[in-house]
């Protein structure tokens, strides 16, 4: 039986999840988890209605409608995408645009982008316009296990499943928040850790609300969601417990669907909301490349015009998929042979086109404007050999390994200590190292300054690990007494909520880091932080001429006087700060200069380093 109420949270949902890739709203990443209970709630009424119909579940059947409901829009959507991107995106993306088109199209895009560490709620400046598919992945590996167990358990009795069911949902809970914390981009990905959620969603099934409580229940899943869509933002540590408000708010919805206010009722019926929930399915399939795309094509964020026309576009594109392929499709019948064996050719289809796409990808760009620059897309997005080695530690780890480079054997140590702007200047310090007999210990962390703040967790970033990294790096120091230590970082962090002023508190920072290593060496050394691109760099000179590339800022010296500075501007900047100097690409992407800069400006850096008396 279709509920229109149900539909016109479909609508929310997507809504919701518009909006927050739009940049309007910051908690609006939970319209996916509304979708998740929605779908558990659905899909496990039908089962449960046809085993009691008919006594069993025709699982080849369950399948066929699944595919023929889901796999015509998100085929026809990815197509599409696919060949959208290949025409006008940049050649030199073209490899990873092959990867990711063959990880949508395969069904397991949300351990694909996991592994690759795609951060959906911290993406970078060139996001994959697919990466919207790992929402699909879950439902679609949810669909394919569900049933199945649904069918062993539900044999028994209705009071065996509903238990197994709180059992299965409750370790699924369990997973997700453990896993939220220690690793939380598989978790944010996976299906064990996101099934809870379509678990509550069967679970409101089976625990109805109680007459007399419903619209209380209405009241809080509404207030639960409003909550959740106002104050979580991507500093929210997600899946987890936070989780937590929008799904039950969702369940407490579905639970009290009959007796709603008639305020909600006017709402969630009124044809707009009908319409939406209608077309949420491809609305979401267009959303993101609709509003990616095009910031990718131009090299910059979209304006405000820009998106509000990305989102009508979206609608229109959603509405026309609804009516010309999605419900024709749907209705139509077909043979359970046929639904399989084109779904079969689809994904071979995909993997095939997946191939050619990343065939066609080029390395070599030239760049144009005043003067023409040739250059290798692969050696500028290179990152330093403590990548690779396991040096520059991630979110999670706690402790830097040995670390130790240049004249190893050296009785001369120098220590590099700070974030990933401190491990862009590993390799000038590995040159210098090796040409003034120094041994070098590189100990660098993402996204955790070597400045004793205290930060908020966003997306992979947890400052408890943080804080266990410093303090293992701190003694470590203390016990070594190099020679010198070299200290750097990226300066833009902002302060935490209660934190006040966030140059009183990074400065309160370094007098902190300075009380710390201060007795530990002869040499302090604050490497002060790099002018500031404005965009992807490497992305700009692949869509655009050089001088539009060179608004990159200047970054103000931000360093107490109690550090021997230095100050790497200079070397960088002119009257601009162009994003080619010396024929070597300065940056690798909107944050980092290149492994080539950093090496070019070695020679700079041994002056200055000389200068504040070392290797005298």
């Amino acid at each position: 039986m279709r509920i229109p109420q149900i539909q016109g949270l479909r609508a929310l949902a997507a809504v919701l999840v518009v909006v927050f890739h739009a940049k309007f709203l910051n908690g609006g990443f939970i319209g996916v988890d509304i979708f998740y209970v929605i779908s558990g709630y659905l899909i496990t009424g039908l089962i449960i209605g046809e085993m009691d119909k008919t006594g069993q579940l025709k699982l080849l059947d369950f399948y066929q409608r699944r595919i023929k409901r889901l796999l015509p829009s998100s085929l026809f959507v990815l197509l599409v995408t696919g060949a959208f991107s290949w025409f006008f995106l940049p050649t030199t993306t073209r490899s990873t645009l092959g990867r990711d088109f063959f990880a949508a199209g395969t069904y397991v895009s949300n351990y694909l982008f996991a592994w690759w560490q795609n951060d959906y709620q911290n993406l970078n400046a060139t996001p994959s316009p697919f990466i919207h598919y790992w929402s699909l992945a879950v439902e679609e590996q949810f669909y394919l296990l569900w049933p199945i167990f649904i069918v062993l358990v539900g044999r028994k009795s209705k009071a065996v499943l509903r238990n197994s069911i709180v059992v299965v949902t409750s370790l699924s809970l369990l997973i997700s928040i453990v896993m939220t914390q220690i690793s939380p981009i598989w978790s944010f990905y996976s299906l064990p850790t996101r099934a809870w959620e379509l678990g509550i969603g069967a679970l409101a099934i089976f625990f109805p609300i109680k007459s007399q409580l419903k619209s209380m229940f209405t009241l809080l899943g509404f207030a639960g969601i409003i909550y959740a869509s106002y104050f979580y933002n991507q500093n929210t540590a997600f899946p987890g417990y936070s989780a937590v408000l929008p799904v039950m708010a969702t369940a407490f919805l579905l639970g009290s669907v009959t007796a709603w206010p008639k305020f909600f009722n006017q709402i969630f019926n009124s044809r707009i909301a009908q319409w939406l929930g209608g077309i949420s399915y491809p609305l979401y399939l267009w959303h993101w490349p609709a509003l990616v795309l095009p910031s990718t094509i131009m090299g910059r964020p979209l304006h405000l015009y820009e998106k509000f026309s990305c989102i009508v576009l979206t609608i229109i594109l959603a509405d026309l998929t609804h009516r010309w392929i999605e419900e024709p499709l749907r209705r139509r019948h077909v043979s359970r042979r046929r639904v399989f064996s084109m779904a079969i050719t689809a994904t071979a289809f995909v993997a095939m086109s997946s191939i050619f796409i990343s065939s066609t990808s080029a390395s070599t760009i030239a760049v144009h404007g005043a003067t023409s620059v040739n250059f290798d897309l692969k050696q500028v997005l290179q990152t330093p050999q403590i990548y690779a080695d396991g040096c520059h530690v991630s979110f999670a780890s706690v402790k830097s390994g040995t670390c130790r480079y240049g004249l190893t054997t050296s009785t001369k140590t120098i220590v590099l200590y700070g974030d990933s702007h401190a491990a862009q200047w590993f390799p000038a310090l590995q040159d210098i190292a090796k040409k003034e007999g120094f041994a070098l210990v590189s100990l660098t962390k993402s996204s955790c300054p070597a400045v004793a703040v205290v930060r908020a967790d966003q997306g992979g970033f947890k400052m408890n690990y943080c804080a266990k990294w410093r303090a293992s790096v701190v003694t470590r120091i203390q016990a070594l007494h190099p020679y010198a230590i070299i200290v750097s970082n990226y300066q833009y962090y902002v302060s935490p909520k209660g934190a006040g002023d966030t140059k009183r508190w990074w400065s309160a920072g370094q007098t902190l880091l300075f009380q710390q290593l201060n007795n530990s060496t002869d040499h302090l050394i604050y490497l002060s932080d790099t002018p500031r691109p404005r965009q992807d760099i490497p992305t700009c000179l692949t869509t655009k001429k050089l001088e539009q590339c060179a608004n990159t800022r200047i970054s103000p010296v931000l360093v107490g006087n109690e550090f021997t500075v230095v100050d790497p501007t200079p070397w960088l900047c002119a009257t601009t700060c162009p994003a080619i100097v010396d024929g070597v690409v300065a940056y690798r992407d909107s944050s980092h200069i290149s492994v080539g800069m950093s090496l070019q400006l070695a020679p700079l850096l041994d002056s200055a380093l000389k200068a504040k008396g070392l290797f005298a």
